[in-house]
This record gives C-alpha cells, sequence and structure tokens, in this order.
C-alpha cells in the first residue's frame, strides 16, 4: 500500500477508538512517501573511554543506543538506556565503588550479557517484519500467534500469563486443526492440549505428539551390531512419552562409519539385532522408531568420542573418500581422496541396501543424513566440494549426488513410510552454505520426494562461529518450512516444554528434536508435561504411580511458590523446613 491507503485502512481498521478522529502520518514532511531505513546494529567492544584532562584521566561511558542498539520493533531502547544507568549507579554503591576503572569494567561486563539477550530479540523481531511475507500463508489465528512471539522472548508460558483466555482459545484452536490433520478425533479432555503434544501425520506415520528423541552418537557397537546398551538407551527412551525415537547415526558400509563404536546396516547380524530393538519398542511403547543412514566420509575412522573426539585411529586406518580430497582437522586427520564415479556407485547401493534392511527390521521412519560434514554434506557445502565435474560447482550440481541417493533409496522404501532429510542450513563459515541456500536446498529435496526437513547447522569446519543461545537454530526450520513449504524438524538448545510449545504453535517447525535433555532424563517428554500441569498424557502401565506422586510433588511446588511470592530466599527456606 501507499503510505495513504495505510493511513486510510488504519482509520477503517480502528474506527471505533477515533471517534471519527483521522489519523496523521508522522512522515507528513515527506510529502506522502514512506520514510524506510536500513536499521544499524550497534554493538561496542569497549563501553568507556579514558581521556586525559588536566593531567588526569577521565572516563567517557557509553550508554543506550550509543553502546548498542536493538531494533525498535521490541521497543526496547530508552528501557536499554534507562537500565544501563541504574546498573551503573548500582555498580558505583558495590564493593569496588571506590575504583572508578573496576567500577567500569563491572558495568560493561554484567549489562553486556543482558544487552546481547536483547540484541538477539530484537534480530529476530526485525527480521520477522522484513520478512513478514513469509508468514502471510499462516491463518490468522497462527500469524498473530507469531507476530507475538516473533523476538522468542516472549514464550507460549508467558502469553498464558498475559491473557489466559487467549491462550487457550488458540491451543483450542491448535488442537483442533492438528487432530483434524491426523485424521483423528479430538479427545474430550478437562484442559486444553498443549501444542507440543498434539499429534501429527506424515504419509501413512502418525506421530502422538510432536517431541523426537533426536539420533545421539552412543559409540558403543561392537563391529557394526547395536547390543543390550542400544536396547536399554532406545528402550527407555520410547517408554519415556516422546513421539518417536531416531537411531543415531547407522552406517551403510565398513568404511562409512565415524568410528569402530558406530552402528551399522549392512550385515544380517545388523539387520537382525536392530530388529529386537524395533521389536521390543513397538511391543512396550506407542512410539515410532525411525533410522538415520549415512557414510562419515572425510569424518570417519576416527576414535570414540571420549578417547579423543575427531581424532584419527591411532592403527586400523581404513581408507577415506567425500567429494573432493581433504582433511577434516589440517594436519591432524587422515586425508580423504576424492570420490570415483565408481566410488560414488558402491556408496549409492550401500545406501540402497541399507534401506532395505530396514525396512526389514521394522523401522517406521528413514532419515537420510545429508549434514554436518559428512559424505553427502561434503557435496553440498562449498566448503568441502572443489569438484569440477557434473557434482561440483552450482549449489544444483553440489546436491546431484545426494538428490540422486535420495531417489534411489525412496524408490525402495515403501510408499506409506515417510522419509525425513537432515540439513546444514548453515556453516557458520564465510563462504560456506548459509540459511538463503537451505532453503534453495529444502526445495531440491521436497521437489525430489523428501517429507521433512530436518533443520540443524554446523560440524562441516572447524573455522565455524556459531552463534549459539536458546533455540539457536529455530530461526532456519522457521525459513525453511514458511518460505518451502515443507514439514520441518528443529533442533538445537530445546530443553523444555516451553519452546517447543511456543515453536510449534508459531508454525516455526512441525517436530522439535530434543538431544541432550534426553540424555539427562529418558522421560524427558513426560517431566515437560507434568511440569506444566498436563496430566492427560499416556504413562507405561508400570509407571503410572509414579505419574501420580510426581504430579502430586509438583502441584505443591506451584502451590509453595503462588504463596511465597514476596518472601524474602530465608524466609522461603524457613516455609520449607516447616513442611
Amino acid at each position: 500500500m501507499s503510505q495513504e491507503q495505510a493511513i486510510a485502512f488504519c482509520e477503517k481498521l480502528f474506527a471505533r477508538y477515533l471517534d471519527g478522529h483521522p489519523l496523521m502520518s508522522n512522515a507528513a514532511h515527506l510529502r506522502g512517501s514512506a520514510s524506510w531505513i536500513k536499521f544499524p546494529r550497534v554493538l561496542c567492544r569497549s563501553w568507556v573511554h579514558w581521556n586525559t584532562l588536566d593531567g588526569r584521566e577521565v572516563p567517557v561511558v557509553l550508554m543506550g543506543d550509543a553502546a548498542h542498539t536493538a531494533h525498535f520493533s521490541i521497543g526496547s531502547g530508552t528501557k536499554l538506556a534507562l537500565e544501563d544507568a541504574i546498573e551503573l549507579s548500582e555498580c558505583f554503591g558495590g564493593a569496588a565503588g571506590d575504583d572508578l576503572r573496576k567500577v567500569l569494567e563491572v558495568y560493561q561486563q554484567k549489562r553486556s550479557v543482558e544487552v546481547l539477550k536483547i540484541q538477539s530479540a530484537a534480530r529476530n523481531s526485525m527480521e520477522w517484519f522484513e520478512n513478514v511475507e513469509r508468514y502471510t500463508h499462516l491463518q490468522t489465528e497462527q500469524f498473530a500467534y507469531a507476530l507475538l512471539t516473533r523476538s522468542q522472548r516472549i514464550s507460549h508460558e508467558n502469553l498464558r500469563l498475559r491473557d489466559k483466555s487467549y491462550l487457550e482459545r488458540y491451543e483450542q484452536w491448535v488442537g483442533e486443526h492438528a487432530f483434524g490433520q491426523a485424521g483423528l478425533a479430538m479427545p474430550a479432555l478437562s484442559r486444553t492440549i498443549p501444542p507440543m503434544l498434539t499429534p501429527f501425520k506424515v504419509r501413512g506415520a502418525v506421530l502422538k505428539n510432536r517431541i523426537v528423541v533426536s539420533p545421539m552418537a552412543q559409540y558403543s557397537a561392537t563391529e557394526g551390531v547395536p547390543g543390550d546398551y542400544h536396547l536399554v538407551h532406545l528402550g527407555a527412551r520410547a517408554m519415556g512419552g516422546a513421539a518417536m525415537v531416531v537411531a543415531e547415526m547407522t552406517c551403510v558400509s565398513a568404511d562409512g562409519r565415524i568410528t569402530p563404536g558406530c552402528p551399522g546396516l549392512y550385515a544380517p547380524e545388523h539387520t537382525a539385532a536392530w530388529k529386537r530393538i524395533v521389536d521390543y519398542v513397538h511391543a512396550n511403547s506407542s512410539a515410532l522408531m525411525a533410522v538415520q543412514i549415512g557414510h562419515a566420509g572425510a569424518k570417519g575412522s576416527t576414535r570414540l568420542a571420549w578417547e579423543g573426539i575427531d581424532l584419527p585411529l591411532e592403527g586400523g586406518n581404513w581408507p577415506l573418500v567425500a567429494a573432493s580430497a581433504q582433511q577434516y582437522l589440517d594436519g591432524v586427520s587422515q586425508t580423504a581422496r576424492e570420490a570415483t564415479p565408481a566410488d560414488l556407485a558402491r556408496i549409492q547401493a550401500d545406501f540402497v541396501a541399507s534401506t532395505v534392511a530396514a525396512q526389514q527390521a521394522g523401522f517406521d521412519w528413514l532419515e537420510l543424513h545429508c549434514a554436518h560434514g559428512y559424505l553427502l554434506s561434503s557435496f553440498i557445502s562449498p566448503l568441502t566440494n572443489r569438484r569440477t565435474d557434473a557434482y561440483g560447482g552450482s549449489l544444483a550440481n553440489r546436491c546431484r549426488y545426494p538428490l540422486e541417493v535420495f531417489a534411489a533409496i525412496r524408490a525402495v522404501w515403501p510408499a506409506e513410510k515417510p522419509i525425513s532429510v537432515r540439513i546444514s542450513a548453515h556453516d557458520w563459515v564465510e563462504g560456506g552454505i548459509t540459511p538463503a541456500d537451505a532453503v534453495e536446498i529444502a526445495r531440491l529435496f521436497k521437489a525430489a520426494g523428501a517429507d521433512v526437513i530436518d533443520v540443524s547447522s554446523g560440524q562441516v569446519s572447524k573455522l565455524e562461529q556459531p552463534v549459539f543461545g536458546r533455540m539457536f537454530q529455530t530461526p532456519f526450520s522457521d525459513r525453511i518450512r514458511n518460505e518451502v513449504g515443507i514439514a520441518t524438524i528443529a533442533v538445537g538448545a530445546i530443553s523444555e516444554a516451553d519452546h517447543a510449545n511456543s515453536i510449534i504453535a508459531a508454525g516455526r517447525a512441525d517436530l522439535c528434536a530434543v538431544a541432550r535433555p534426553h540424555l539427562a532424563n529418558p522421560a524427558w517428554t513426560l517431566l515437560e508435561a507434568a511440569r506444566i500441569g498436563f496430566t492427560d498424557i499416556e504413562w507405561p502401565r508400570q509407571y503410572r504411580a509414579a505419574k501420580l506422586q510426581l504430579e502430586r510433588n509438583l502441584d505443591r511446588e506451584r502451590q509453595m511458590a503462588a504463596a511465597n511470592a514476596g518472601l524474602t530466599p530465608q524466609q522461603v527456606a524457613a516455609k520449607l523446613l516447616e513442611g
């Protein structure tokens, strides 16, 4: 719209509040043209500059926008400046109050952490508005929720505090759409269903909720055979409430292993061992079982993680191949040679054979590993692909071999079962894959028949400089899902129900893969459901007594927290001791 059209639209939208008054433009001097600027993101390395005045050192202290900017879409510029002033004042009254240099050092240390959090949120908000067209396909209800939570600082439970009735209506809307999409009847429950616990259907697979146990390397197989350790490890997590458990990267050949402890799907004994585990999961839980198949490429023939991660074996190494000749660790790793056409044909056949074996083992879902610098990833990234044939050069050419492998496994994998593809959406290195490239990569796999993109990043180069934080990879998933129109799995620093609910409810992903929290607690999903007060969730029959005890304990904690609001820590401790 032109500015005049936008003003007329807003006058109509807010007519009941304007009482017939017109809206005025805050840029009338521009004669009707809009005032667009490219927002400058400023973060100074030092917030203090020392001048010499009359023989004395006098500091100039930066505060507010002079030291750091935050995009105006979250309205925090003035707030940050005032908080800087408050912190500076408190530092002068602190232990270092007589040491001017120390005071100013503490001031910057304390404030810079909070400022980085705000700047991260502001960047998310700015990118949301600058790319709002990405979200116009969302239905009105979800569009509004995505707008409210765009910075990732306002979360699902934060919205519940702000407007409980709104959030419950929205949860009802999400639930109705999720159950409809899955072809299931909406259950009659005493409360609305948290978004992360709604079902999701892909081809013929129906996941009971949106939580996935992420594939996590365990380095505990023997000659590629998963044993009792894997039965306990994967079985426990399948009984812990997640909708699907994804087995760690399972190698398509002996020379495709990362370490001697990695499992495989290239021999009959592997298939039999996996079938034992899959059968156990199906018999004792309602979780689906997925397997991620891959080839280590230049990152293979290394020691077990706890013996020296990424370091080459001290003996018994096997030859390595990659898209181009390379060392993962310069001067340290074994050198991989460039894969020949014969190598590529053999490796593709290995992927097909592993896919057939996965079906024989009874897996419900297959994932193709095209991330983290392993063989297929090494073709996609320009950092590791320097080929001059049909498999090198342009992004389309670099994706050619991974797409050929995908087409070959899709042809032998049952049509009713899904295939997801894990990609590195950002190499975090200049000249590497960018989030914009990841959108195009996802488009290519979608056109080839992929059902879901599992969106990770990094681990392609040791030169990477990732920016970590809560849900730090979710924006990559968001962009791919909403620009490409394909279901995605979000991964990376998703550690509580509030994170997962916010991601699913806003349409930033369709599933959330949770890794390390599931290592710490196999029943993470069940615990998080209880923590947010949702009790209508299936537990293993054998554990139901623990369910009731856990819910009572958490309810007591919530009541205590409410009763103790406003008390000092000493008063809270005294009440706890009283029982």
